[in-house]
């Protein structure tokens, strides 16, 4: 027996119903996966130097490891986007978490480098169902905008809570297991999930949805994960023929994938959607904020251990500030949009994060106070933006629409941070290396001057086998490069950052505080004769 309720049910001039208790406790359920997938992404890393010992990976082998599971992310979100809308979000959800918590045990008992790789794929293809799944979950279970902002603006915190207790969580298991247990963290998350999902969660699904279009599926993987891979590759190794050519697949896939949704009477990305300048705006500002977060975090972070000396565990304390700066933003955010139209509180938020990018552009090697205040800035502006663009993008697609509508949004993320680590991470390097290779100091061998011009890393420990002098003048000069690498990425993140609150502001400023778009939905599809919502349970 099901019921149902729909997403427009409140006539113009009537507000929408509020969520109760129920939806509230089904948030919390929602939260976990989205923390658990963050998690899961860093506690590898502590991992590997373990499994690397056990499992004896090759170079290649260990890159997939690493690799296959923001792959098989990325390549799947539009895909499962689409499925849920047509099966059941719920239903995905509650599968994806089941296949998260087998892939996790056989992730953490493999016993050799392709099993491993396997297992993680088959876990970036169950990450691909949770995180569309859980957003658009939130569209149609929070029907009040405001409550909406606030339950949307909760899940993204807990990326970031997932970012922050990653390592230590990670941490604290490696120290007393062994490399298998971090995959096993999730088992029990993923168990929670599918005994409470059932009891809080409403069923969805678009009554007139069609079928699954397998070509659009194929095409859509043909386009994400070819161009995701040469993105990585150019980023590690440099251009070459092989992650060339991926890009070019990738982009002609892609062309292919848009000329055929716009054919489909039921097309995996209703490109109209793009013309809701809510949607449109909004999507290039959280394309353009995983860009810059991906590209200046790799140098900052960098900074704090190579530059500045400091532990990796000193260096996440320093970074703690700027995730408590995330929370108070954002809430202050979600206060202010009482009173000020959501147009001018992210063109705020994200003068504030330009503002932090400026401020670390001008810290140079030497004013650690003024880097990781310029730090917290940064993150204090930047995490309610993300916040407040998911929030937009969700809201100004209609529900029966929303899960694909996450996938694009979640997609845009992935080739935003990817872009980020090529373009910004090139500028950085090349900066780095023009200074260190014109300013030498002499008599330094080349087989320590080689290395010294590829990273600083290498240039340190090129350091340790010279005469202390022209060691101590080698790692000045790699350091000055080094900051100054990052003096011209975070110029360039707080000019695109800066650039983004202008378009917001005046794209979007016909927003008003307050304001329900769900009512202008109503009038389009009711306008086609059609429903755009069932919620069952």
């Amino acid at each position: 027996m099901t019921s149902a309720r729909s997403d427009h049910s409140a006539t113009p001039g009537q507000s929408p119903p509020r969520a109760g208790l129920k939806e509230w406790l089904g948030l919390a359920v929602l939260a976990l996966p989205a923390m658990l997938i963050v998690m899961d992404m860093t506690v590898l890393h502590l991992a590997v130097p373990h499994l690397s010992s056990d499992l004896a990976p090759t170079g290649s082998q260990l890159l997939w490891i690493t690799d296959i599971y923001g792959f098989m992310v990325a390549g799947f979100l539009i895909t499962m986007g689409n499925l849920g809308d047509r099966i059941g979000r719920r239903r995905l959800l509650l599968a994806g978490a089941c296949a998260f918590a087998a892939a996790s045990v056989v992730a953490a008992y493999a016993t050799g480098p392709e099993a491993l790789i396997a297992a993680r794929a088959l876990l970036g293809l169950a990450g691909a169902t949770l995180m569309p799944s859980t957003l658009s979950l939130l569209r149609v279970m929070f029907l009040d905008e405001r409550q909406r902002t606030i339950a949307i603006s909760a899940w993204m915190m807990c990326f970031t809570v997932g970012a922050s207790i990653g390592p230590l969580v990670g941490g604290v298991t490696l120290e007393h297991f062994w490399w298998g247990s971090v995959f096993l963290i999730g088992v029990p998350v993923m168990v929670l999930l599918l005994v409470l999902g059932p009891v809080l969660l409403p069923e969805y699904r678009a009554p007139s949805a069609g079928r699954l279009d397998l070509t659009s599926s194929l095409l859509s993987l043909a386009a994400v994960l070819p161009a995701v891979y040469g993105i990585k590759q150019i980023t590690r190794d440099g251009p070459g023929v092989l992650p060339v050519l991926a890009l070019g697949v990738g982009a002609v896939a892609g062309v292919v994938f848009l000329r055929r949704q716009r054919r489909l009477e039921d097309p995996f990305i209703d490109l109209r959607l793009f013309g809701e300048p809510r949607f449109r705006v909004s999507l290039g500002a959280l394309a353009t904020l995983s860009f810059v977060m991906f590209g200046i975090n790799l140098f900052i972070v960098q900074s704090l251990q190579l530059v500045h000396g400091l532990s990796p565990l000193e260096a996440g304390l320093w970074i703690l500030p700027g995730s408590l700066g995330g929370v108070i933003g954002t809430v202050a955010a979600i206060t202010a949009l009482r009173w000020v139209r959501p147009a001018y509180v992210m063109a705020a938020v994200l003068a504030v994060a330009a503002l932090g990018a400026l401020l670390v552009s001008q810290a140079g090697r030497t004013d650690f106070a003024l880097l990781v205040t310029g730090l917290a800035v940064m993150a204090s502006g930047i995490s309610p933006a993300l916040n407040l663009g998911t929030d937009m993008v969700v809201s100004s697609a209609p529900a029966d629409r929303a899960g694909a509508a996450s996938a694009v949004s979640e997609t845009s993320n992935e080739f935003g941070g990817a872009l980020g680590l090529a373009v910004l991470g090139s500028i950085g390097t090349a900066v780095y290396r023009t200074q260190v290779e014109e300013n030498t100091p002499s008599g330094t061998p080349a087989d320590a001057a080689g290395p010294a011009a590829d990273t600083l890393a290498k240039a340190l420990s090129a350091a340790e086998g010279l005469p202390r002098e022209l060691g101590d003048r080698l790692v000045d000069l790699s350091r000055d490069a080094f900051s100054d690498g990052l003096t011209v990425i975070a110029l360039v993140s707080s000019f695109l950052v800066a650039l983004s609150a202008v378009l917001v502001a005046t794209t979007l400023r016909h927003l008003r505080p307050g304001t329900d778009q769900d009512q202008a939905h109503d009038g389009e599809t009711t306008a086609e004769g059609r429903t755009t919502d069932t919620l069952a349970s």
